[in-house]
């Protein structure tokens, strides 16, 4: 009886350890496909070993996880999300992130990437330009696109593919440098919404909600010129995609995913500690090299020949990047889009 009644005393001894040292969750919102691949495989598995936490990804676009952090504002399912920069200043504006609290790791990061008073910074520097059906371009002998305009050139006929300036970033920036270059600003779009359906517009074979669909249409040579990011173009070379990056003469657009810890979450502390690790050089080099997610921590390095050719051309491409005026396009997004939906693709 004695050696039963010590037994049953060590066994609850050691099921109060396990509780005590019972792995956590967190939840991260970001978006799926590449991103969701890369962090999942390569950058979170360090942090979850050394922290004993497991961190489950929320998958979906900026729209997606942005709607789903409002809806659970006054009871957060998730820890941390990473948003377009856009949609960001939308979530910071609606009280949904805490500051990102201070570390050393911060100043390693690009000034360029660090929101007002670090309510959110950047994991991924990326930028929108055109990109080109480098296989169609070679058979017709055509020259490489130089300029956002090339997208109105009459060669291109139902061959150009456009992203929806209502849904996507990549089609807002493409329409918003557009009407930049017929004379408006983030505060008049005018000449954009007046001048495009005559121009880039008829050449428009499809408007796509995203770029999902543009592998397909590349490979069925439907699709000749298009805006994307050099990181999606990188990722559709990867997949054997005939597809190359080309910047735009008048400037390609910033386009940074930032990271926010999300406002009275469960797990705070551990929390700031994921946004940490995201900042920190080894975790942006495990994104550069298995995911080609290009990095705001400056001392992130490249693991291979391969992904240091990428951050270069990168890094020449950020030095005539454009940075759109946020404050102004989400003070009038909505009406943009109704109009954008009404009148361009109807």
């Amino acid at each position: 009886m004695v050696s039963a009644l010590a037994l049953g005393a060590v066994a609850v001894a050691s099921g109060a350890a396990q509780a005590e040292t019972k792995t956590k969750t967190l939840y991260i919102g970001m978006n799926g496909g590449n991103f969701e691949r890369a962090y999942t495989e390569h950058v979170l598995p360090p942090f979850e070993k050394a922290n004993n936490v497991k961190v489950v990804i929320v998958p979906g676009t900026s729209a997606d996880i942005l709607a789903k952090a409002t809806a659970a504002k006054d009871n957060p399912q998730m820890h941390v999300m990473l948003l377009d920069d856009g949609v960001m200043v939308r979530a910071i504006g609606g009280g949904l992130c805490q500051p990102i609290s201070d570390d050393a790791v911060l100043k390693e990061i690009q000034p360029a990437a660090r929101m007002k008073d670090d309510m959110a910074i950047g994991v991924d520097m990326g930028m929108t330009g055109l990109a080109y059906n480098k296989k169609l371009f070679d058979e017709k002998g055509w020259a490489a696109p130089t300029s956002w305009m090339d997208m109105a050139d009459p060669k291109f006929a139902n061959a150009v593919v456009f992203q929806s300036a209502s849904a996507s970033s990549f089609g807002l920036h493409a329409f918003l440098m557009f009407n930049r270059i017929q004379g408006g600003d983030e505060n008049n779009v005018e000449p954009g919404f007046e001048k495009f359906s005559d121009t880039i517009g008829k050449n428009v074979i499809e408007f796509i909600p995203s770029s999902a669909k543009i592998s397909e249409m590349v490979q069925t040579g439907e699709a000749a010129i298009f805006p994307l990011t050099p990181t999606a173009v990188n990722n559709l070379k990867d997949k054997g995609i005939p597809v190359e990056y080309a910047q735009p003469k008048e400037g390609s657009v910033v386009l940074a995913v930032t990271q926010c810890v999300i406002a009275n979450n469960s797990e705070p502390e551990l929390s700031q500690k994921l946004a940490h690790y995201l900042l920190s050089a080894d975790a942006q080099s495990l994104a550069l090299d298995n995911g080609n997610i290009i990095p705001s921590n400056v001392n992130a390095k490249a693991g291979n020949e391969d992904a240091n050719a990428k951050l270069t051309a990168f890094r020449g491409y950020m030095e005539t990047a454009n940075v759109l005026d946020w404050d102004a396009v989400n003070k009038n997004r909505q009406a943009w889009n109704s109009r954008w939906n009404r009148t361009i693709e109807r």
